[in-house]
């Protein structure tokens, strides 16, 4: 009974000794907002004109040949015994090119229209290898081989010309602007002294950075790491296609597309300069989308969202 009582007074003992401790100093810890990492400063515009160099003027395709039956010594047949078509993409651009986070697998209207291009070539549109490149490395990895062709939303211009060759336009897409829903932020004319993002070695940040007032311009990786800045408050606005945007804006509901457009991008399919017979036949295949419902079924399929159908964008050869 003793050692009970004993033991029931140093408990009171020891309670009532934590009770008379002073509590712990409150902390203050400060959000910190990390910029994502690759982010610049742009420092330079377009300078070509509109259409100097005939700009979406293309090689008109000859003959397509059958699946599994390319011309011998052709590149095509290089990629035909190699065994798949090597195509530079991207993953972070919702329903042009995006990464399924079900699946894990790419999708979007430029993973299908690279899906076209290997299925004229072997007959199997899964014969394909997809590259993530950055939008700053395109013509880098045409030029180096390291891709057969690129397929991402890729704006033919003037500048791009001079180093690697484009497809007939297979895309129109009209530039606008991004921002949050509660910014007094309504077109371009708005963006003096703010701050405006775009993916580094665009188009997009070119002519983000030629605006009259002109905003600050930081170029980003990816698009994503555009909108990442834009939920933080780093930035005011992001300046690309309209399509891009419109993707970003169903990720979150807290931002909106304003503005009248401020250019429109044609999208091509770049190749490398060398391969003339590759420019040929991507044309030749991107001609029977037109005509055989393939390119209006592709847009349905991931573009409706955008409204009716605009129909495919007319070809034009220069040769």
């Amino acid at each position: 009974m003793r050692t009970r009582i004993g033991m029931a007074v140093l408990a009171l003992a020891l309670v009532a000794g934590c009770g008379t401790q002073p509590p712990p100093p409150p902390v203050t810890v400060a959000p910190v907002e990390v910029t994502p990492a690759g982010v610049k400063d742009v420092t330079a515009g377009a300078t070509q004109g509109v259409d100097d160099c005939n700009q979406e003027a293309s090689l008109r395709p000859g003959p397509l040949p059958a699946p599994g039956a390319m011309p011998a010594g052709s590149t095509m047949a290089a990629i035909a015994e190699r065994g798949r078509l090597i195509v530079g993409v991207d993953q972070n651009q919702y329903l042009f090119g995006y990464r399924n986070p079900f699946t894990g697998q790419l999708e979007g209207f430029d993973i299908d229209i690279a899906r076209q291009l290997a299925r004229a070539i072997f007959g199997d549109p899964d014969r394909i290898q997809f590259r993530v490149v950055a939008g700053s490395e395109r013509e880098a990895v045409l030029q180096s081989g390291d891709v057969d062709v690129v397929v991402r939303t890729y704006s033919i211009n003037c500048e791009r010309k001079s180093k690697v060759a484009f497809s007939t336009v297979y895309f129109y897409a009209d530039q606008k602007i991004l921002v949050r829903r509660d910014s007094e932020i309504r077109s371009a004319a708005d963006l003096s002294g703010k701050r405006a993002c775009a993916v580094s070695g665009t188009t997009s940040a070119a002519k983000l950075y030629g605006l009259d007032p002109r905003p600050t311009v930081l170029g980003a990786p990816t698009w994503t790491d555009c909108l990442v800045m834009l939920q933080q408050g780093q930035i005011d606005a992001i300046g690309t296609d309209g399509v891009v945007l419109a993707g970003l804006a169903a990720q979150d509901p807290n931002v909106v597309v304003v503005g009248p457009n401020i250019s429109v991008e044609p999208y091509g399919v770049g190749i490398k300069q060398e391969n003339v017979d590759l420019v040929r036949f991507v044309n030749g295949v991107l001609e029977g989308m037109r005509d055989n419902g393939t390119w209006e079924a592709l847009y349905n399929a991931h573009l409706r969202s955008f409204g009716p159908s605009p129909g495919p964008p007319p070809a034009r050869y220069r040769d």
